[in-house]
């Protein structure tokens, strides 16, 4: 599944630049995950980055967005090529 940001986003800025695959972005009110770039970090860290340094715990998993860990990782291997 890819990450997605709620509206309880305070705009604190931290997780943008943690994003790895630069799948975090403002938005018109809040950050914004696209969701065709997020591999919940697979391939870079254990753990997404941005839910770890979330102070206020807004990045659920999107379930809209549902992807297996085998489908994360194909995703990053597109992007970023094997590893």
């Amino acid at each position: 599944m890819s990450l997605m940001i709620t509206d309880e986003c305070i705009n604190c800025d931290v997780c943008e630049p943690e994003c790895p695959n630069d799948a975090i972005s403002q938005g018109a009110e809040i950050y914004e995950i696209d969701p065709s770039k997020c591999t919940e970090c697979v391939g870079h860290y254990d753990e997404p980055q941005c839910q770890q340094v979330c102070p206020v715990d807004c990045i659920p998993h999107d379930p809209s967005h549902q992807e297996s860990q085998d489908e994360l990782h194909a995703k990053y291997i597109k992007m970023h090529g094997s590893k």
